[in-house]
């Protein structure tokens, strides 16, 4: 591609990151809301009391009770990453050659609107089910951004393809990683979303499995940075510094998750025995108890995106074929072992 053409494609790759950049403060203002129980703060839907969303007044949003100042502020921001996602629609079909790259883009509109839906669906309805989905979608959304990064970069138009076994394990790994850091946000989510009313054994093996794979998850990802010095050294340079950043994600995230576990629900029983655990309070929707949850989640979507990132270099950096390369030519020597016997 020549050099006119990446200057094309800079704006879609620019409104990318700004669409992405919008989603991660929504992300944590969407999990402030829930940790605060704040998403009937605003009874009525697509408005907000009766105006307009953008026309609301500013000033009874900022002198507002702090459940309503959140609640508004979340749904300004998803209104402002609806009119991002409509501006990288244009550019794509403006600036963007590659028809996929533009399908990408209106994938990215719809999900907005659709997030949006639910968002508006939650509020009319007042159903916890829906919240749940709705916290699920968006760190998907989150993820989605991050395939739309890396593809409109001029890192994806000048990345050499190559055949690499070593290389083609290493990006089928990295989406083993992604699909472990998604089902463990929904797990997330159903512990967050789980009514008071609901057997305590619900919340028991919700929380085991949450345990479960975040174990699965870290000891995954651990390996990374080590897989990732194997690779071939043209493309090594470009994954190490994901896989060392996504192995410090996971190191907080399992800080943050103990951090969370004691700010909700006190320390566990048998350290009941240490002045510092028995002195324990638990202040529910504290200053404490809401950064450190609410950041557990957004840390959550945070290891999402990068891992997604990462599996999209490695994707375009290794043929998909060196994946099934070696099993073919073991299939293929068994077969004309096969032919020479019988012929004999």
């Amino acid at each position: 591609m020549d050099r006119q053409a990446q200057i094309e494609s800079l704006w879609p790759h620019r409104l990318a990151v700004a669409l992405a950049l919008v989603t991660f403060p929504l992300i944590w203002v969407g999990g402030l809301v829930t940790t605060y129980d704040a998403g009937m703060a605003v009874p009525d839907w697509p408005g907000t009391y009766g105006y307009n969303l953008l026309l609301y007044p500013w000033q009874s949003w900022l002198a507002a009770p702090w459940d309503l100042f959140i609640e508004h502020g979340h749904r300004l921001l998803g209104a402002t990453a609806g009119f991002i996602a409509i501006g990288l629609v244009l550019a794509a079909y403006r600036r963007e050659s590659r028809g996929w790259v533009r399908l990408l883009a209106v994938g990215a509109l719809v999900l907005v609107v659709a997030q949006g839906l639910l968002g508006g669906a939650r509020v009319l309805l007042d159903e916890r089910l829906v919240a749940m989905i709705h916290g699920c979608v968006g760190p998907l959304f989150f993820a989605y951004l991050a395939v739309l990064v890396v593809t409109t970069s001029r890192w994806w138009i000048a990345a050499p393809k190559l055949d690499s076994a070593t290389g083609a394990s290493f990006a089928r790994a990295a989406w083993a990683t992604v699909g472990l850091a998604y089902g463990q946000l929904m797990l997330g989510a159903i512990l967050r979303h789980i009514p008071l009313s609901a057997p305590t054994t619900l919340f028991r093996a919700a929380l085991l499995m949450h345990l479960a794979l975040a174990a699965a998850l870290a000891l995954h990802v651990l390996s990374t940075p080590w897989r990732a010095r194997r690779l071939p050294e043209v493309a090594a340079g470009s994954l190490s510094g994901l896989s060392l950043m996504l192995t410090m994600l996971i190191a907080a995230q399992l800080l943050l998750g103990l951090g969370t576990y004691v700010a909700k629900y006190s320390y566990p029983a048998w350290l009941g025995e240490y002045h510092f655990a028995a002195a324990h309070v638990v202040q529910e929707k504290g200053l404490w108890q809401s950064l450190v949850t609410t950041g557990h989640v957004a840390n959550g979507s945070l290891i999402l995106f990068l891992a997604v990132s990462l599996a999209a270099r490695g994707s375009r950096l290794f043929s998909l074929r060196a994946w099934g390369a070696p099993a073919t030519a073991a299939l293929l020597a068994g077969s004309l072992a096969a032919v020479r016997r019988g012929i004999a």
